[in-house]
């Protein structure tokens, strides 16, 4: 459980790197930098006090360490995604972008904002295993479509570039069973299996869409929509009612997977009556997919919260 916070507890903002975090400290309007590694982490650890607030702009995987590691230590580890301080940054006016001015920036932020954020605790390492291999899933597959467009009318390297593919959709065959098996050591099979009775939702989507269930304990189907970035952002003002788009907040994979699947649903008679009456709407195809794609997505969570078994008639 999360510790209840309050602004009397020290406040810091750090800019993460590959080889350097550097570090604001907002009281005393400090700035430092230390390397990235875990004795200069564990290390300057020891100089803050227990419960100090830390805002870190999440990275690719450069900000875990620190995270784990000052969560370890009993501090409040705030994460802040790129598009949002981005987004802050325009708003008050921050026209330099500067590893130390982030810092700042992120300070600054966690201290006027921080009773409308959530702390942030460490993944299961179920989570991060599964997390890891859908990542180099998706690589893997971006490669091997890049180059089956970019080579195949090469003659000369016909039969090589061949036997290069094939060993790469072995290697993906391999990812697939290392996820399978994750997911069945860990007794996640039957949810598996639950969300793989919807309509259009295969293997790869039914365990992507298990592996974000257990990331959290959602509220509701809005927020589990919101963590996979598939809740919109409204732009609307006095008579003015601007394009609503997703937030594409979170592992774009997933919402790519699901897009897939909602391609896949709607052909199936289950799902086909619900995607013509968003074209009939007025929706592009594109769009009514989208929808589709989120609808999938609020029955599988309902599946996996209410431990129930897919009916058709629910659509």
């Amino acid at each position: 459980m999360a510790m209840p916070v309050s602004l009397d507890r020290p406040i810091v903002g750090i800019d993460v790197a590959k080889k350097e975090l550097v570090i604001y400290h907002r009281d005393s309007e400090r700035l430092e930098a230390i390397p990235n590694d875990k004795p200069s982490i564990k290390k300057w650890l020891k100089t803050v006090p227990h419960g100090t607030m830390i805002a870190i702009e999440a990275t690719n995987t450069f900000h875990v360490l620190f995270a784990d590691l000052a969560y370890e230590k009993g501090c409040v580890i705030y994460m802040v995604d790129g598009y949002r301080l981005s987004r802050y940054r325009e708003g008050v006016n921050v026209r330099a972008k500067t590893d130390a001015k982030d810092a700042w920036l992120l300070a600054r932020y966690l201290h006027n904002e921080f009773k409308e954020l959530k702390p942030w605790v460490p993944a299961c390492p179920l989570y991060r295993d599964l997390q890891s291999l859908f990542r180099r899933r998706a690589a893997l597959v971006q490669a091997y479509t890049g180059l089956k467009q970019s080579w195949s009318n090469e003659p000369h390297l016909k039969s090589a570039f061949k036997a290069h593919i094939k060993s790469m959709e072995r290697l993906v065959a391999l990812v697939e069973a290392q996820i399978k098996k994750a997911l069945h050591e860990a007794g996640l099979t039957h949810q598996l299996k639950r969300c793989m009775k919807i309509e259009g939702i295969g293997f790869l989507n039914a365990a992507r869409l298990v592996t974000a269930f257990m990331r959290g304990d959602f509220k509701g189907a809005d927020a589990f929509i919101a963590f996979l970035g598939m809740d919109l952002r409204v732009s609307k003002s006095g008579q003015k009612d601007g394009r609503r788009s997703l937030t594409k907040r979170g592992d774009p994979e997933v919402r790519r997977l699901l897009y897939v699947a909602a391609m896949a649903a709607r052909k199936t008679s289950a799902w086909k009556p619900f995607y013509e009456a968003q074209c009939k709407r007025g929706f592009s195809s594109t769009e009514a997919l989208v929808m589709l794609a989120r609808k999938l997505a609020r029955v599988a969570f309902a599946l996996l919260k209410n431990q129930s078994e897919y009916q058709t008639k629910m659509v």
